[in-house]
């Protein structure tokens, strides 16, 4: 009781004491009075705080009032952006729903990964690598762009022969494997896909190959007219420790650049001062577990889908197309975005660990973007840097404007099917309703041209000598 009353005196000293507002008793004075004196002591004084912040109700003393002006958390105005719960939630039943589908398939069809299979899809005849062989003969292309490099170097061919020389050199690049590819009927669809990549990258890096020891030779030539006019020697001074041209024009140098992880070539690379064993057993280990997981979802969950698309596509019926299109999106895309971790993280690392190449950027956050453009410029970094270098950056030097530049590097990054979609995106789509089209067109994209593409083969190989016959 003399706790309580003492509780109570000291509630009334401090009312008491309590200054009037505006040194008045008005109307507005009564009702703020009326809204403080709250309870049976009259007025709620400041909540007194424990030390973990909350209010000490045992103190006695705390504020009765529980409301106050704020939004709900889902309204844009409330700030609020913690979402790692329902990302997770989204997880969860991304991980179930396609639990489901898994097993469904896995009911209707059985076990169908068979690891011998996949050795078919390289070689048709074990005694013939046309594949293998087609990446051999590359050497050539590689070593008669170096030689014509080292004679221009020394002043044996002019450049416009050299220039002429390049051109043959990389036409046949792309044209012969092609050829090959197309005639050869001992070739398999998937040993031409790999043989034809392995020539596309040969191509982009001699095409910067060339323009590099170009920008080289130029240099050389401004630096020795200056030293022309200043009376000096062009070569004086002390020698560095960084590669300078022609010094850099040997098989070595030549090689490292080929099997380095970039299209863009550099007299000097960035070096990493060590191999981190760890680091690198991590990714070997990445590629071995994701080649495998990829080989069995294509076996298992895409070739039964495109198989049943077949007659669908055969009928025309447009019901059971689009049904199948929106069933082969999900193991598609699935099997793509491993893809895209297993090349461009696990293997490209990998590459660079064992190379002490520094320069590990291999993707930007292609994943946030909100419109395709920034998709292209940021999924892909090393065809990205070969464009901005070779394509964009001369295209500016030879006055082009900067618009048709852009378009110039999304023409040879993006190909042609892309630039409605890219307009269409970036014309009515922004923010977070651009990232969605972008993903949307990922996913739904990606299956419209593998069925394509399957639907033509599949004619082409089966149904044209089946109608011969």
């Amino acid at each position: 009781m003399g706790d309580r009353s003492g509780a109570s005196g000291s509630r009334r000293r401090r009312t008491g004491s309590r200054p009037s507002s505006q040194g008045g008793s008005g109307p507005a004075a009564a009702a703020e009075e009326e809204v403080r004196d709250v309870g049976a002591g009259g007025d709620a004084p400041a909540p007194e705080k424990d030390k973990d912040g909350d209010v000490d109700v045992g103190s006695g003393q705390w504020d009765l009032r529980c409301h106050r002006l704020q939004d709900s958390l889902f309204s844009s105005d409330s700030g609020f952006n913690n979402y790692r719960g329902i990302l997770n939630w989204c997880v969860v039943m991304l991980i179930l729903s396609n639990a489901r589908l898994f097993l469904e398939n896995l009911i209707k069809y059985g076990i169908l990964v068979d690891p011998i299979q996949v050795v078919s899809l390289f070689l048709k005849d074990p005694y013939s690598w046309p594949a293998l062989c087609l990446v051999i003969v590359a050497n050539v292309f590689a070593v008669a762009a170096f030689q014509v490099e080292k004679r221009l170097a020394v002043g044996a061919l002019t450049e416009q022969a050299g220039l002429l020389l390049h051109v043959v050199n990389l036409a046949t690049i792309l044209c012969f494997p092609a050829a090959v590819a197309f005639l050869l009927a001992s070739i398999t669809p998937v040993g031409s896909v790999l043989a034809l990549m392995v020539y596309t990258i040969l191509f982009l890096k001699l095409c910067s190959y060339r323009d590099v020891n170009l920008w080289c030779r130029e240099r050389r030539a401004r630096a020795k007219a200056k030293a022309a006019a200043a009376g000096k020697k062009a070569n004086g001074g002390a020698a560095q420790c960084t590669v300078s041209y022609p010094d850099n024009l040997t098989y070595r140098d030549l090689y490292y650049f080929l099997f380095a992880p970039t299209l863009c070539y550099e007299l000097n690379f960035p070096r990493s001062a060590r191999i981190r064993k760890r680091f690198l057993l991590r990714r070997l280990l990445e590629m071995l577990f994701l080649t495998q997981l990829m080989v069995g979802l294509i076996q298992q969950w895409m070739v039964p889908t495109i198989q049943n698309s077949m007659k669908p596509f055969k009928d025309m019926d447009y019901s059971r197309i689009i049904e199948r299109l929106l069933k082969l999106a999900v193991p598609n895309h699935l099997i793509w975005l491993i893809f895209f971790y297993w090349l461009f993280h696990s293997c490209l690392n990998a590459v660079a660990e064992l190379m002490h190449f520094g320069d590990r950027e291999f993707y930007r956050d292609w994943w946030n973007s909100e419109s395709v453009t920034y998709f292209w410029q940021n999924w892909n970094i090393p065809v990205h840097k070969w464009c901005l270098r070779h394509f964009y950056k001369p295209m500016l030097r030879r006055g082009s404007s900067k618009w048709a530049a852009r378009m110039g590097v999304f023409l040879a990054s993006a190909f042609f099917h892309e630039i409605p979609l890219a307009w269409i995106v970036g014309r009515f789509f922004r923010g977070n309703y651009g990232n969605a089209a972008v993903w949307l067109t990922l996913i739904i994209g990606q299956p419209v041209a593998v069925l394509m593409y399957v639907h033509d083969y599949y004619v082409l190989n089966y149904e044209a000598p089946t109608a011969g016959a």
